[in-house]
């Protein structure tokens, strides 16, 4: 039908319009068909102005962006080497830093935490100062271990934490500081806590109250210290320190009025007919708010893996939410072994492994390490015993001297002749009467003592044997006696190294 003359014109024109359209379609486009149009670099342009070293920045930073964290490096090493007036010099040290801080692992994070630190040291009044100073803490707490592990680097998160809060106190990251820190104060106080318990229940009081003193006063926010508190009112209660023990239950309901051991001790506070505190508003409140903050919450497919997680995952969550964090440096001079003391000069002690815990009077002899501390004063440290050390004579009297009784004991000179004379012709002395009739030196009497030998030894049967003992001089006798004494010492003490060798128990 197209063919017939009515429609031949029609046809053949149409042919002809559409191969017009294809080829000058086709002219137009013909070096884009069978090959892609190159990009065109505009900052090699003759008429740009862009700055070589602003190039390589923003090319490594997008090199570090997409995860070529060592080409990304290797330009800013080549801008900070080739241009070390550029303005992009500390941006590109920051950049670096950054890097091994994505990159992650532990020597990455040790050369971030470097890298940091040395941003803060060259360019301290920057605004970018507070951001490093806070990567030096992260670098730290990302590297935390559970709390019954190594606690390194939870300490130095903890401390560089502390220094940022205290040198950018009104930074916008200072929230963040402010929660990380709490989150690694109850990791710290965690585990100490657990030391203290298990101490607790072996029946070892005194280490167990020094290890809940120190969580109790630096760490008011940990989830646990009134439980803390508790069993401190309890260890002191059970050592008739009932003073010291009122204190503590006395804590509980003013720092911590909704405590499930509140009412356990408001009971022991009136059972010692003792004023029962108020609670703090303060505390109060604090408490109600950290009942209603948010908290992360672990899906019950990911529980199980938790065991395969190096760092702290309960503490994380169990940490507080509302609170200022202790900001003040751990003190070196504190330890385990410190002493037990209350809110007054009077000395505490607690009982050694295995009792309840039993105390005396300020002159009696205890078996634990006793101090005495002053409000505002200094402590002083009256006994050098430390854990695990063997308990004194249960015997021995308050004041240090010996009993009348005790082997090697010297008694008391007091007609002000001189200790070591000699002993008269008529009444010669013998083994079993010279710890009596002739009084030793101080040297000899503690050497007596030390090797559980006879006070004067050899030499007071040599005195006894001698006709002429009375015209011997005083000062030769003391050297004879000091030096058979360090002979007979020094013999004791070889046997007793021979003995080891064989048996090395």
């Amino acid at each position: 039908m197209l063919r017939t003359p009515p429609y031949a014109t029609s046809y053949r024109l149409a042919i002809l319009l559409m191969m017009g359209i294809f080829l000058v379609g086709a002219t137009q486009s013909s070096g884009q068909i069978l090959h892609k149009k190159k990009k065109v670099d505009k900052s090699t342009g003759a008429d740009n102005n862009v700055q070589p070293d602003k190039i390589l920045y923003d090319r490594a930073a997008d090199d570090i962006k997409h995860g070529k964290h060592e080409v990304g490096r290797l330009n800013l090493q080549t801008l900070i080497n080739t241009y070390p007036d550029s303005e992009y010099l500390a941006k590109a040290k920051l950049l670096i830093a950054d890097s091994y801080y994505k990159e992650g692992g532990t020597a990455n994070m040790t050369q971030a935490i470097s890298g940091y630190k040395d941003f803060i040291v060259f360019f301290p009044f920057l605004p970018e100062a507070s951001y490093a100073q806070l990567q030096v803490a992260m670098g730290h707490f990302r590297q935390m271990e559970k709390p019954d592990r190594d606690r390194t680097e939870a300490k130095e998160a903890e401390s560089e934490f502390q220094t940022f809060l205290q040198k950018y106190p009104k930074d916008p990251l200072a929230d963040k500081a402010m929660q990380h820190l709490r989150e690694v104060q109850e990791v710290i106080a965690e585990g100490d806590y657990r030391v203290a318990y298990y101490y607790y229940t072996k029946g070892d009081k005194r280490a167990a109250a020094a290890r809940l003193i120190g969580v109790t006063n630096r760490y008011p926010l940990y989830s646990k210290a009134d439980y803390a508190l508790w069993m401190l009112g309890d260890i002191f209660d059970k050592a008739e320190k009932k003073e010291v023990a009122a204190n503590y239950y006395a804590r509980i309901l003013r720092n911590y009025p909704l405590s499930s051991e509140a009412p356990q001790a408001k009971a022991r506070l009136v059972a010692m007919k003792v004023p029962v505190p108020q609670a703090d508003p303060k505390a109060r409140s604090r408490m109600v708010a950290e009942q209603n903050a948010p908290r992360p919450h672990t899906s019950l497919a990911k529980k199980p893996l938790g065991i395969l997680h190096s760092g702290p995952t309960g503490e994380m969550r169990a940490a507080a939410r509302v609170g200022d964090p202790n900001l003040e440096p751990e003190a070196d001079t504190s330890s385990a072994t410190d002493v037990l003391t209350g809110g007054n000069s009077s000395r505490i002690v607690v009982g050694g492994s295995g009792g309840g815990g039993g105390t005396t009077g300020t002159t009696g002899n205890t078996t634990g390490i006793v101090a005495t501390v002053t409000p505002g004063g200094p402590k002083t440290e009256e006994s050098g015993s430390t854990e695990g050390a063997a308990p004194t004579d249960a015997n021995a009297p308050a004041d240090g001297t010996a009993p009348s009784g005790a082997a090697g004991a010297a008694p008391e000179n007091t007609s002000g002749a001189p200790t070591t004379g000699a002993q008269p012709e008529s009444s010669p002395a013998t083994p079993g009467e010279s710890t009596s009739a002739a009084p030793a030196d101080a040297t000899g009497g503690d050497a007596a003592a030390a090797t559980g030998t006879d006070t004067n030894g050899t030499a007071a049967t040599g005195r006894a044997n001698s006709t002429d003992g009375s015209k011997t001089d005083a000062a030769k006798t003391d050297s004879g006696n000091q030096s058979d004494n360090t002979k007979e010492k020094e013999s004791s003490s070889k046997k007793k190294k021979g003995v080891r060798k064989l048996v090395p128990w």
